[in-house]
């Protein structure tokens, strides 16, 4: 039993008194008799075996605690931020630390480029904002890079994006690696929109005219 829960001690305890076992999706009646039997035989071992597994397992906790990390790793590195004010269907005002939002990345189709996506709550609604950068490489930093923006509001089936390559582009000012991973980039920058982002099978739109970010690119990511 060392390592394990009390609570699986005490789920595998009540296998055998309840006449469904809680670890098979398919009891049958041969199964059921044979743990009718057992029940008798059961209680005086249950007895005396109780204190010791409650022992073990405080002993077995007090090393755990010490091992169990304090915090979660951020997805968008301790100094990931996201900041913008939106206009149109949408009104808010985000601002987003490292600990609000969450970071995910992938390459483009033929390897052209990356995007970035950025996920927060704002009120109660979880925005969901994407950049598609084309012409953006590794490493690489560059003041007008064109960018495709696309934000949902997610579980609602509602999305917005640019009209064309031209409406939006990002002044990428940091993307420096992280550690020797290789692939992982600490990137930071701004996004300039001169044009809304219209909604797919709607007649609203949403205006991001500047939005400063903070987070991580993975370029192995696929």
């Amino acid at each position: 039993m060392r390592g394990q829960p009390v609570a699986g001690f005490f789920a595998h305890i009540y296998a055998h008194f309840s006449t469904i076992d809680p670890f098979s999706d398919n009891p049958d009646e041969n199964t059921l008799h044979r743990i009718s039997k057992k029940k008798l035989l059961w209680a005086p071992a249950l007895l005396l075996f109780i204190p010791i597994v409650a022992c073990r397992q405080a002993a077995d906790n007090h090393g755990l605690e010490a091992e169990r990390p304090s915090a979660t790793e951020r997805s968008c590195g301790d100094d990931g931020r996201l900041s913008a004010t939106l206009y149109g269907s949408i009104e808010r005002e985000v601002s987003w630390s490292a600990d609000a939002f969450r970071c995910e990345s992938m390459l483009r189709p033929e390897g052209k480029g990356v995007r970035l996506r950025f996920i927060g709550d704002i009120l109660e609604d979880e925005l969901s904002i994407i950049l598609a950068l084309p012409e953006l490489l590794p490493e690489a930093t560059d003041p007008e890079s064109p960018t495709v923006v696309t934000l949902t509001v997610e579980g609602s089936g509602r999305f917005f994006t640019t009209p064309t390559l031209q409406s939006c582009w990002s002044d990428v000012q940091n993307h420096d690696p992280i550690g020797n991973s290789g692939s992982r980039y600490d990137i930071s920058g701004t996004l300039y929109c001169v044009a809304p982002l219209g909604e797919i099978n709607g007649n609203a739109a949403i205006s991001i005219p500047e939005m400063a970010f903070r987070g991580i690119v993975d370029w192995s990511a696929k």
